[in-house]
């Protein structure tokens, strides 16, 4: 049984991973941002005794002291604290500079101090920008077409470069775009099922012709667990996609037809991205992360996505999870 720290716990995906972890029999520390509530995040609306289970460290992934103790006595680092809201780095881009850049170099170097087993730090499919040639493999350009691409692009590379000069073990995992119950409303999919569930028949939304590669947070959550048990992704660059392309258009045409609702769609102009900073398509390769862990999406395909939208529209439609969201406020 290994002790195992998730940094971003509190968030959508860390959250899900945590009790992934649990479930798989980890000893789980959850790194949480500090709050003067004492708030956990998501890891509240866990069940009692998942909760009993935890081991929960308030702090900021910008103080390299914080980070050092609550890494200490952990075989394995999740590391998945990061600003990553698009529209918010127009506003705040050095925030994210502090939180993801100086917040991985503080994880990675204290995984090295205190000789760690295994540092998985979360990418995103943002690095590539708009697809260059499809599906997109790991070779991909990276191109930062806002500033939380570049944050994360410089996050990378730190976390690769303690791999290449002290074989610190990192591997980097790069999602696609996942979805799934608890996101924020920032992202495309919770926005249009969210303002569905609230019985609204208009929906803004921003750009519909962008394609997106959607994963269902529970495969993002088997990537990760698959990628720290393989020695061989060491030093790696590795995609989780679905391999499966769909717009946003199509997508919210689909959400429409599982809720069972007739919608108009309406353009938001302050959800629109700048014209050069739209990332227009992605559609990812996952062919290393299968032949390196046996990895397979379980929503894979049409089929899988229109049953990952099920879930999250029943997860959403639930009063008492609909009463956190503004539905139809713009999220930024």
């Amino acid at each position: 049984m290994n002790r195992v720290l998730v940094t971003g716990a509190d968030g959508f995906i860390g959250s899900h991973l945590v009790e992934a972890l649990l479930k798989a029999g980890h000893q789980v520390r959850a790194f949480c941002l500090y709050n003067s509530l004492g708030s956990w995040g998501w890891l509240d609306s866990l069940p009692p005794a998942a909760k009993a289970e935890l081991e929960v460290v308030l702090g900021d992934i910008r103080d390299p002291l914080c980070v050092r103790e609550a890494m200490r006595g952990c075989d394995q680092v999740f590391h998945l604290a990061a600003l990553i809201a698009i529209p918010y780095s127009y506003i705040a881009p050095a925030s994210y500079i502090d939180t993801n850049i100086h917040g991985t170099l503080n994880v990675v170097q204290a995984a090295r101090d205190l000789e760690v087993n295994r540092v998985v730090h979360t990418s995103t499919s943002e690095t590539y920008g708009t697809a260059q040639f499809v599906p997109i493999t790991e070779a991909h350009p990276l191109v930062g077409q806002s500033p939380y691409a570049a944050s994360k692009i410089g996050a990378d590379q730190i976390a690769l470069s303690y791999w290449r000069s002290f074989e610190t073990p990192v591997a980097v995992l790069r999602p696609f775009n996942t979805y799934g119950p608890r996101q924020s409303t920032r992202a495309v999919i919770p926005t249009i099922i969210s303002q569905i569930a609230a019985g609204q028949h208009q929906i803004s939304l921003g750009a519909l012709s962008p394609t997106r590669d959607f994963n269902y947070v529970s495969d993002t959550c088997a990537a990760f667990l698959a990628v720290a048990a393989s020695d061989v992704a060491l030093g790696q660059v590795i995609n989780a996609a679905s391999q499966f392309e769909i717009s946003i258009g199509d997508t919210a045409e689909l959400i429409a037809d599982v809720m069972n609702a007739e919608v108009e769609i309406i353009t938001d102009e302050q959800r629109l991205r700048p014209e050069a900073s739209e990332v227009n398509r992605l559609f990812g390769d996952n062919s290393r992360l299968r032949e390196l862990t046996g990895w397979q999406p379980a929503f894979g395909g049409l089929g899988g996505f229109r049953q990952g939208l099920q879930n999250t529209a029943e997860w959403f439609s639930d009063p008492a999870n609909l009463a956190r969201y503004r539905p139809g406020s713009y999220a930024v």
